[in-house]
């Protein structure tokens, strides 16, 4: 069941990254295995290149948006200030990326992911995800990626 209600999460609780490097601006929908998110791309980006956001951003969004499904597992329910963990999450793989448009400063982009395997060791958790990156509803990013994720 989608989790609608997401408006009292605050983004940067659950992901290490912070401004400049921060490329969610907001959950939309989360669930067990799929994540929607948006950002608003400013001109503060630092993945920014003559107006347009970078392949190296889009990368980034996707990224950060698909390591939410997964992320999520490790904080409890209604941990809205993302207090009862501290994880630490690498791209392990980039197993495909296709980049169809770049989009420009003062857009929104919607990034769906969904996962596709889990592994969990006990220590590590080792997962496969794929992403979408939409403007306007137009498809401008499809990838798939690897992460390994782990408490610390």
């Amino acid at each position: 069941m989608k989790n609608t209600d997401v408006s009292n999460i605050d983004v940067s609780n659950y992901l290490p990254h912070r401004e400049p490097m921060l490329m969610v601006s907001s959950v939309l929908e989360i669930d067990d295995n799929s994540v929607t998110t948006q950002f608003h791309i400013s001109k503060e980006c630092i993945f920014l290149k003559e107006g347009k956001l970078s392949e190296s951003g889009l990368i980034e969004n996707a990224a950060q948006a698909a390591s939410g499904v997964v992320g999520q597992s490790f904080f409890e329910k209604d941990d809205f200030e993302g207090t009862g963990n501290k994880l630490v999450g690498y791209i392990s793989a980039v197993k495909k990326v296709e980049i169809f448009q770049l989009p420009n400063v003062g857009d929104i982009i919607i990034t769906k992911a969904n996962l596709i395997s889990r592994f969990d060791t006990g220590e590590v958790t080792l997962c496969s995800l794929e992403a979408q990156t939409f403007l306007d509803k137009k498809l401008i990013v499809s990838s798939t990626m690897n992460f390994l994720i782990h408490e610390v």
